[in-house]
C-alpha cells in the first residue's frame, strides 16, 4: 500500500518548519506549509490533504480554535497536534476536539514520519472501506430490479459501481475524488466531495440535512448541527458548480429539510 501523500504543516516558527517540511519530503510526502492558522485553513478550503501537523500554541488564531475549524467542516481530515509545553488538560481538549493524535517536541524524525505513514495508511484503509460498501449497494440494487423483472435503466444508485458517476454536465471520478466539468477536472475538499457524491447518488430526490452527514461524513448530528455542516459544505460546492451561486439552479435548498442535486 503506498503510504506517500499531502501534508500540510501550520506552525509559525520558520525553522521548525522548514526543518520538518525537509523531513517529510525526503520520505516521499509532499508537503504545503502555512505560517498561521488562517493561511493553514485557506490551503485546506482548497487543496486536499492528508494530514494536518499543527502547533497548538501560535500567535493570532489559537491552535485549538483551528483544530474546531478544521474538524467542523472535514471531519475525516487526521490532524496532528505538537507543543513544547505539555499540559493534560489541553492534550485531553484537542482530542475531544477532533484531535488524532497529540506530540510533544522536541519532534524526532522517524517518530513523525512513522506516525504520518499509519494514519495514511489507515486513511486509506477506510476510503476502500466506502467504496466497497458503494459497490455492495449498488449491486443489491442491481440484484433487487432482475429480481422484481425490472427493466430499462438500472437504478442511479448502481452507477456507483463504476469509477465515474454522470449527472447532467457533471462526472464525479469516485477513483480519484475529483469532480469535472466539460471535461476539465476540479479539485474540491475531500468532505464537500463526500456531500456532492451522496447528492448525486440520490438525485433528483431530496436528501434531508441528516442523511447527508451520515453518508457524507460516517456520523450522527442532530438536526441543527447537520443543517449548518450542510450549509458551509453546499457552499463551497456552488462556488463551482453554480454559474449563479447567488441564484442556484443545480444545488437546490428545500428550506427545513434539506437539498437535492438537479443536473439532468
Amino acid at each position: 500500500m503506498n503510504n506517500t501523500g499531502h501534508i500540510l504543516i501550520i506552525d509559525d516558527e520558520a525553522a521548525l518548519r522548514q526543518t520538518l517540511a525537509r523531513v517529510l519530503q525526503r520520505a516521499g510526502f509532499e508537503v504545503t506549509t502555512a505560517v498561521d492558522g488562517e493561511q493553514g485553513l485557506a490551503f485546506i478550503q482548497n487543496t486536499n490533504f492528508d494530514i494536518v501537523f499543527m502547533d497548538l500554541r501560535m500567535p493570532g488564531m489559537p491552535g485549538m480554535e483551528v483544530l474546531k475549524l478544521i474538524h467542523a467542516s472535514y471531519p475525516n481530515l487526521p490532524v496532528i497536534l505538537f507543543t513544547a509545553q505539555p499540559d493534560l488538560t489541553s492534550a485531553v481538549d484537542a482530542l475531544r476536539n477532533g484531535a488524532t493524535d497529540y506530540l510533544l517536541k522536541p519532534l524526532r524524525p522517524q517518530a513523525l514520519i512513522e506516525r504520518a505513514q499509519t494514519v495514511i495508511a489507515n486513511q486509506q484503509k477506510e476510503n476502500r472501506k466506502r467504496e466497497i460498501a458503494l459497490q455492495i449497494e449498488s449491486l443489491q440494487s442491481e440484484l433487487k430490479s432482475l429480481s422484481t423483472g425490472q427493466t430499462g435503466p438500472l437504478p442511479a444508485a448502481s452507477l456507483t459501481a463504476d469509477r465515474f458517476l454522470k449527472r447532467g454536465t457533471l462526472v464525479l471520478d469516485t477513483h480519484k475524488r475529483l469532480l469535472i466539468i466539460n471535461q476539465q477536472p476540479i479539485n474540491i475538499p475531500p468532505t464537500s466531495f463526500n456531500y456532492l457524491l451522496v447528492l448525486a447518488r440520490h438525485s433528483p430526490n431530496v436528501v434531508n440535512y441528516q442523511t447527508l452527514v451520515a453518508e457524507a461524513q460516517g456520523y450522527q448530528a442532530d438536526a441543527r448541527e447537520a443543517q449548518e455542516l450542510t450549509k458551509w459544505h453546499i457552499h463551497q460546492l456552488r462556488q463551482v458548480v453554480e454559474q449563479n451561486g447567488q441564484d442556484p439552479s443545480c444545488l437546490i435548498n428545500i428550506r427545513g429539510t434539506g437539498y437535492r442535486l438537479v443536473a439532468d
